[in-house]
């Protein structure tokens, strides 16, 4: 009798989830209207689909490169420039100083504040580099370099890392989450995940090396997907010894990992004492010249967490900031009550969905519980930056064909609180043409759900940004309120997060009984293979 009650109460629950999942997701006619499926179509019936994904890897070189032959941060703006010339003094530092000043040298001037892998593979450009023009990064000298030979060195150095790294793991990872699905599913969403436009601007645009750090942590995800822990491990501390940011998902990782150890007994302790092993020794190796006292690695995490910088840096969409707006935090409060004040607030929002992962410790849950720990940290941790919002980003645009409508609008409210930042660095027409070609591809905007309230949050929220581009482009901003439009900007786009996090949290803790008979009751062996379980 027991047995059938359960029973009962299982199916009951997952109807109610298959039927909630009718009601805020589209039908799958939604895909096949879309043009990109519809060239999948095309392929197909010509019998081109073996060169899909070579076609669609063609298509995302071309488009990079494009919007790479537009302006970058601090273009032709002297004295100290943008991120560009960072990122090429890094080179040069690395190259010629000793490697025990790389985190002293002229701090001044652009000082190095990424971990090491960062500066190694800055050592690397900056070497092979020098071998096509030592002047590139000449110490001290070469400040503000920027011919055309070197833009295009600089700019061929980030696409082909990502080339290496992010691309494969994409590949990877639409391989594993849809294995049971068409080819033409997989092929739609490694199209639609290439080309997510707010990795893209920022890279290739504004210029960074971003996708390295993604994509390390990609490869740690797929890692874990095919239940190589120890080596998905490796990857994620490579991932942190890249760019500091990664620590937006060491909780969701954290707590995977320790429900795994929970869940094998015996097993588990071996495997919690080989993954914590594994973790001393990689970031050993990582920091390792720095090592030598006590004060040299003082001075690395010092440069690495830049408490003295503030709350926030520029005008950012997230709650610290908006709140700043009529509470003046910075103004009222110490630098370090408001750094324990973020770090509490972070704390107990993350807690029920690495709580609820560390309970049940399956793939797809790792999935949603790495956008909602990496959103929770944009939103209320300490020294967060606009280009930040590519961390949540990534998961979410990973679930773009189980969450189509929210993760396309999560993406287009992502490029539009970057926004300040692309007219800032002159990226308006890319960022207009890349917003639109995206969602033309994938039919985004025109896709309605069953429950009218989510539509008019779409709509209206898709209206309140083109009012505001409309007034910023027509409209001078009042002389007493010069930045009106930032603040507008931040304001909108930190209540849509805010939107947004409530709902991905809820759709993790929905989902998980109904995965544990789907995607995630397959398991891995270690040869890769599928079995049921």
């Amino acid at each position: 009798m027991l047995k059938s009650t359960k029973s009962s109460s299982r199916t009951k629950r997952t109807k109610n989830e298959s039927s909630y999942n009718r009601l805020i997701n589209s039908e799958t006619e939604y895909n096949l209207a879309a043009p990109a499926t519809r060239w999948l179509n095309w392929l197909e019936q010509n019998r081109f689909e073996k060169w899909s994904g070579i076609i669609i890897l063609i298509f995302g070189i071309y488009v990079r490169w494009t919007i790479g032959l537009n302006p970058y941060s601090g273009y032709n703006t002297p004295p100290m420039y943008g991120d560009y010339e960072a990122q090429r003094h890094w080179m040069e530092l690395t190259l010629h100083v000793p490697i025990n000043q790389w985190y002293y040298y002229d701090l001044e001037w652009w000082g190095l504040d990424y971990p090491p892998l960062t500066a190694y593979v800055s050592w690397l450009c900056g070497k092979i580099g020098s071998t096509f023009d030592p002047n590139w990064f000449t110490l001290d000298q070469s400040r503000g370099y920027e011919s055309e030979n070197n833009k295009l060195f600089m700019r061929s150095s980030v696409l082909i890392f990502e080339l290496l790294i992010y691309v494969p793991s994409v590949f990877v990872f639409v391989n594993w989450w849809f294995d049971d699905n068409s080819w033409k599913k997989k092929e739609l969403a490694t199209l639609l995940i290439l080309l997510q436009p707010s990795l893209i601007l920022i890279d290739h645009g504004h210029f960074q090396y971003n996708s390295v750090m993604l994509g390390l942590t990609l490869w740690a995800i797929n890692c874990f997907l095919y239940d190589y822990d120890i080596l998905g491990s490796i990857f994620f501390c490579l991932a942190l010894s890249f760019k500091q940011m990664a620590l937006y998902f060491a909780p969701a990782i954290f707590a995977y990992l320790l429900g795994k150890c929970f869940s094998k007994n015996k097993d588990g302790i071996i495997l919690f004492l080989k993954l914590g092993g594994t973790v001393i020794i990689t970031f050993s190796i990582m920091f390792f010249p720095f090592l030598d006292s006590f004060e040299h690695l003082s001075q690395v995490v010092t440069r690495i967490f830049p408490l003295q910088r503030g709350l926030y840096e520029d005008k950012v969409a997230n709650i610290w900031c908006a709140i700043n707006i009529i509470i003046k935090l910075r103004e009222m409060f110490d630098i370090q009550f408001l750094v324990r004040l973020s770090f509490v607030t972070t704390l107990l929002a993350i807690l029920p969905s690495c709580i609820h992962l560390w309970s049940s410790p399956n793939k797809r849950n790792l999935v949603y519980c790495l956008a909602n720990t990496s959103m929770i940290f944009f939103m209320f941790s300490f020294q967060v930056h606009e280009k930040s919002i590519l961390l949540p980003a990534l998961p979410i645009t990973l679930l773009i064909i189980d969450e189509p409508l929210w993760s396309s609008w999560f993406n287009n409210i992502s490029m539009f609180s970057m926004f300040p930042l692309l007219k800032k660095d002159h990226l308006v027409l890319p960022y207009f043409v890349l917003l639109f070609m995206w969602n033309w591809l994938g039919s985004f905007t025109q896709q309605k759900t069953k429950l009218p309230v989510l539509n008019y949050l779409f709509m209206g929220s898709y209206l309140v940004i083109i009012i505001i581009h409309i007034m910023e482009f027509n409209l001078s901003p009042p002389e007493r309120y010069p930045d009106i439009y930032i603040v507008l900007n931040v304001i909108f786009n930190a209540g849509m997060f805010t939107i947004s996090l409530i709902y991905f949290n809820y759709r993790q803790i929905i989902s998980s009984n109904n995965n544990n008979n789907n995607n995630n009751s397959i398991i891995v062996d270690r040869k890769g293979k599928r079995k049921a379980q």
